[in-house]
């Protein structure tokens, strides 16, 4: 494993959002100084992380040893294809002006959030990927092409950008403190139908494991690597929802035939994906292992924390 210096300074873009607030205390707790970037006010540096020209003018002066891009556009889960056009322009774009922002403010690190889901959508079978499996291939249609080139041009910024050590962390489908309250409103009111899982299981990685791993590749990434972080038990989304429901108390969810989740048409191809990924990497190379080795046992650790 690869050590770079502790105490560092780092600015982290996305502090506010679900992800960056845990990563913002997993990296003040293992002795960081975290500058947040973002339009909130709690932000240090506030900045849309569209706006290239306010963000340069905003981190001029400031210098940083590593930059986390971690920023989200979205607000609630995606349904339809055009729910993700923000994201996909903050994956382009907006790491276009935060990779700008790390060079002027002096970083050596840059490290950014990515997505199993840069493997393509659509069923995988039963193959366990690994990073040295191509990313990023081409989308079967024009909608899914915009989100996987979007992943696709996020990590060739990160990890191509000379005078930058770039890491990439190919993420599972978050849950945990902060991001599985999203569910319980649409459970308790029967609001979310979901389809059998006949087969189709894909990466799941609860927040605070998350939060360790960019932690792990601040400190000890490799320059121009990326690493899949998902816990040991990939699930199916119903199944994964069953698990929230039992744990925490809500009514289970419907099921529904999956043809009846085509107009939510992003989340019928999610839900349509088989995808299976290895951690192996990251465990040998970042020394990050999960918590959490299943949904049942993060979310059975959210329910303990709530009483």
């Amino acid at each position: 494993m690869t050590t770079i210096q502790k105490s560092q300074s780092i600015l982290l873009a996305g502090a506010s959002g679900v992800l960056g607030r845990h990563v913002a205390r997993a990296l003040t707790g293992a002795g960081h100084k975290v500058t947040g970037l973002g339009r909130g006010r709690d932000n240090g540096i506030r900045a849309d992380l569209m706006d290239r020209d306010a963000v340069l003018r905003a981190v001029d002066g400031h210098h940083f040893d590593t930059v986390i891009h971690a920023a989200t556009a979205l607000r609630k889960t995606p349904l339809r294809h055009r729910d993700m056009h923000a994201t996909d322009a903050l994956r382009t774009d907006g790491t276009a002006h935060l990779v700008e922002a790390a060079q002027v403010t002096g970083a050596r690190r840059f490290v950014a959030e990515s997505m199993v889901f840069g493997y393509g959508y659509g069923d995988h079978g039963d193959r366990v990927l690994t990073e040295d499996d191509p990313f990023g291939p081409r989308g079967t249609d024009r909608e899914l092409e915009r989100h996987v080139a979007a992943m696709r041009a996020k990590e060739r910024l990160t990890c191509g950008t000379p005078g930058l050590e770039g890491v990439a962390l190919r993420f599972g489908l978050f849950y945990g403190p902060g991001g599985t309250d999203a569910l319980l409103p649409l459970l308790r009111r029967r609001q979310l139908p979901v389809p059998e899982d006949r087969g189709r299981v894909v990466p799941w990685v609860e927040l605070t494991d998350a939060a360790r791993a960019v932690v792990a590749a601040v400190e000890r990434g490799r320059p121009g690597q990326a690493y899949n972080i998902a816990d040991r038990t990939p699930l199916g989304f119903r199944a994964h929802v069953v698990c929230v429901a039992e744990e925490l108390g809500v009514p289970k969810p419907m099921t529904v035939p999956l043809w009846l989740m085509r107009p939510a048409s992003y989340a019928h191809t999610v839900m349509s994906t088989a995808l299976r990924v290895s951690t192996a990497k990251a465990e040998r190379e970042l020394g990050w292992v999960p918590v959490y080795e299943s949904s049942r046992a993060g979310l059975a650790a959210l329910r303990a924390t709530a009483h």
